[in-house]
């Protein structure tokens, strides 16, 4: 047998042993999940909470915490069957305004997909308990240029009426910031 051959298999298995504890660690850094809310109460169906008028305060963040824009938004659902459409209205504290129309689809089983002018792609995301977790690529407009901004929204029924969301914002994978958001539904 080649003596030298052992000494390289050893120093291998180290480092396979070495990679595979730093990926176990990295694994349990890992985010939430949306099923570790299933059995969280009241249940949200967003067909149910984004039927009919809604109001939403937020705010945007840098990634040190401060506050960089407020903004208004009033919003109105509708639903036919598993199609919905939810035309939201933003009134920013600088005092310039946006329209954005979701095109949304519930797929079953918790799953939703939509769609907007100023995402890119298709939006994705799924509900369990009292959680909705939505991702999409937002079309961003930043002093005078569009950057194409990773959103991660996490969305939570508190009670009949608030549903309180969280959204970190990142672009290649560098987080810029968050929005963070409280509806009303009227």
């Amino acid at each position: 047998m080649n003596r030298t051959l052992f000494p390289a298999l050893a120093s291998l298995s180290r480092r396979v042993c070495l990679a595979a504890g730093l990926a176990l660690a990295l694994a349990g850094c890992a985010g939430p999940q949306v099923q570790d809310y299933a059995n969280e109460q009241p249940r949200l169906d967003l067909r149910e909470y984004l039927n009919g008028p809604l109001t939403a305060h937020g705010m945007f963040t840098d990634r040190s915490g401060k506050v960089v824009k407020r903004f208004t938004v009033r919003m109105t659902g509708r639903w036919q069957g598993d199609e919905g459409i939810l035309d939201e209205h933003f009134v920013y504290s600088d005092g310039s305004t946006q329209q954005r129309i979701w095109h949304l689809r519930h797929l079953g089983n918790g799953r939703y997909s939509g769609h907007a002018d100023d995402v890119v792609g298709e939006a994705s995301g799924e509900s369990a308990g009292n959680a909705f977790h939505w991702t999409y690529v937002l079309a961003l407009p930043v002093d005078g240029r569009v950057w194409n901004v990773s959103m991660d929204d996490w969305m939570y029924l508190m009670d009949g009426r608030t549903l309180l969301n969280r959204t970190a914002m990142r672009k290649f994978g560098v987080h810029l910031g968050d929005v963070t958001l409280a509806f009303t539904k009227e």
